[in-house]
């Protein structure tokens, strides 16, 4: 989960094209947060920050989610479902467990962790209204 500075970096990246990590510093510094190059570096690999084409050239935005997850939840989850704080995914037999990998590898905000057995994940959310918002965002996610 990130952490305040982390989450200004996201919030700064999307209010504007930062292209170089001493202009994303000197954002940070003006917001009040005291950073060196090396934390700011750690931060864009925790985030998964990239280069990418801006208006201007290039700049730091989220990596681009990967089709190839939802694929393969796609071609093995059989129903998601939900009771308390906990999701259930049935899967085809033998499957179970590479998929609770590619989910856990996903880093979903309401996900606390995972069990996986031959067909079937238990997935942990902090709250039951964050399991139901989790099933229905992996419903979505595998089945549009």
């Amino acid at each position: 989960m990130p952490n305040s500075r982390q989450k200004a970096i996201l919030r700064l990246i999307t209010e504007q094209e930062i292209g170089t990590q001493e202009a994303l510093r000197d954002l940070l510094t003006a917001e009040g947060f005291s950073v060196t190059q090396a934390t700011i570096s750690r931060d864009i690999h925790q985030l998964q920050l990239r280069k990418v084409r801006g208006r201007n050239g290039s700049k730091y935005a989220r990596a681009a989610v990967s089709d190839a997850p939802t694929k393969l939840l796609g071609d093995v989850v059989q129903r998601v479902d939900y009771a308390m704080n906990t999701v259930v995914l049935h899967c085809h037999s033998g499957t179970a467990q590479a998929a609770a990998v590619v989910l856990d590898h996903m880093q979903l905000p309401d996900m606390v962790g995972s069990i996986a057995g031959d067909d079937t994940i238990f997935l942990l959310a902090r709250t039951e209204e964050a399991a139901k918002s989790l099933a229905d965002a992996l419903s979505i996610r595998i089945w549009g």
